[in-house]
Formats: C-alpha cells, structure tokens, sequence
C-alpha cells in the first residue's frame, strides 16, 4: 500500500483579516475622495480649493479609517478575550460536561458517538482550550481579532486610494476636471476590485463591477448634490 504523501495546502482563508481592511481601505479612500472632489468641482470652485478640500478628505478619511477600525475590531477582541476566559472557568469547574459538550459538536457533524467522545478525549488531552475555541466557538488563529494590524492597513490603503483622484486633479484640464476624476476613479475602483478578488481568490468580473457600480453611484450622488448646492449658493 502506497503511503501517503504530505503536501502543504495554501488556503486563502488566512488572508481574511488584512485583505478585508486592505480592500475597505482602498475602496474607501478612491470612493469618498473621488466623490468629495467632485462635489466641490460642481458647486463650480477652483482648482486649488478642489485640491484642498481633497487632500483634507484624504487626511480625515485615514484618521477616520484608522480610529473606526481599531475601536471595531479592538470591541471584537474583547469579546473574544471574554469568551476565551469564560471558556478556562467552565473546563476548570466541569471538565467532565465541557468533554461532552464538544464530543456532541462531533456527533452533529456526522461522527458515531462513541469516535466522538474519543476524539474529544484527545484533543482535550492535548489542548482543551484550543478545540473548544475552534470547535464551539469558530475563533481561531485566521479568525483572532487584530485591531492595530486592521487599524495601520486600513489608513495606509486610504491613503494610497484617495492618493489616486488627488492625483487627477493635477493632471486634469480645469474645465474637464470632473469627468478625468470621475473616469480615472472609476478605472481605479475596477482595478481594485479585480485584485481584491484576484488575492482572495474569488470570482474577478463579480466584484470589479460589484466595487464599480457603487462607486460610481457615489460619485453621482454627491456631483448632482454639490451642483445643486453650488447653484442654490
């Protein structure tokens, strides 16, 4: 009989935590800049204060990311850290019940009973706290809650997006400054998308125009309110 061979397996489920600040950021930072500065251009200012009201979009949105990612996911730690310890006081008081508890998790996945309560048996053996966190609770070492990693990504990747339609402004003609910004970000948004998803190994079409058509949704809303605005004004 031919052993079996080992072979170590790539999963893209470890790219869960940054990934999902990383495109949260990017997208954020391409979309609100975008739209920021193209409500402004249509309330009809100039291009300096375009680019002033940009850059402290850009600023104010990377703080903003920064500090609402990490009170987030520093909540989600708490809570994380609370069930953990919640979890060592009832393998302290009843380690006979928390030995059935997770022997039954196996049996309503499709293992006999008796396995089950072995399986448990050993795995407790080996670490009781750790099969309970993965099997009862679903936390584990892809999942944990990281809130400074979540919290520099996300303001890093803001930067970098509102960098994009900030650039525009630059290089666009001030009488088509609108629709440069407004096409660039587009051609942005598309870009991220089909890498987001490249990365996390999803479907690339889908979510290029899942990221496309809201940003462009957007980018129209806030022209169409800035216009108003600036004419009202």
């Amino acid at each position: 009989m031919r052993a079996a061979v080992y072979h170590p397996e790539g999963h893209l489920v470890s790219r869960i935590g940054w990934l999902r600040a990383a495109v949260l950021g990017a997208n954020d930072g391409i979309v609100s800049t975008a739209s920021l500065i193209v409500g402004v251009a249509a309330a009809a200012t100039t291009a300096s204060e375009v680019l002033v009201a940009g850059i402290a979009g850009l600023v104010a949105g990377a703080m903003s990311m920064a500090a609402g990612e990490y009170v987030s996911v520093s909540s989600q730690a708490d809570t994380e850290h609370a069930d953990l310890e919640r979890e060592r006081a009832e393998q302290s008081r009843q380690p006979a019940f928390e030995l059935d508890e997770l022997a039954q998790i196996y049996v309503q996945r499709g293992v006999e009973p008796k396995l089950a309560r072995q399986v448990a048996g050993q795995m407790m053996a080996k670490d009781a706290l750790g099969a309970h966190l993965r099997d009862e609770l679903g936390i584990s070492e892809f999942t944990t809650a990281r809130p400074i990693q979540a919290a520099l990504t996300s303001a890093a990747t803001f930067s970098l997006g509102a960098a994009m339609p900030l650039a525009m402004v630059l290089l666009a003609p001030a009488d088509l400054l609108i629709w440069v910004v407004s096409v660039a970000s587009l051609a942005f948004l598309a870009l991220l998308g089909a890498i987001g998803a490249y990365v996390g190994g999803a479907a690339v079409w889908r979510a290029t125009l899942r990221v496309s058509f809201w940003g462009a949704l957007a980018m129209a809303l806030t022209a169409g309110i800035g216009a108003v605005v600036g004419t009202a004004v």
